[in-house]
């Protein structure tokens, strides 16, 4: 379960395992606003504020008070369906 404030997992696999190409184009921009501010909310609050879920999740999305290419858009990139 995410934390308060936050983008659901749920939400979030969902979002990276439907391609850009099936997506309209408010939907690409719901994500991609969606994906910003949950990275920020990531980004704002210290690891050691969040729960130990909360720090799995964040690991697998890519928001590790970082910017790294998550597992999941690795995922998606090495089967052809992500933007790289």
């Amino acid at each position: 379960m995410s934390e308060a404030g936050r983008q659901s997992f749920t939400d979030k696999a969902g979002a990276a395992l439907k391609p850009d190409s099936q997506k309209s184009t408010t939907e690409q921009a719901g994500d991609f606003l969606k994906g910003k501010s949950d990275s920020a909310a990531s980004t704002v609050q210290p690891n050691s504020h969040k729960s130990a879920t909360q720090q799995v999740g964040d690991s697998v999305s890519g928001n590790q008070n970082h910017n790294q290419e998550s597992i999941l858009d690795k995922a998606k990139n090495a089967v052809g369906l992500g933007e790289k």
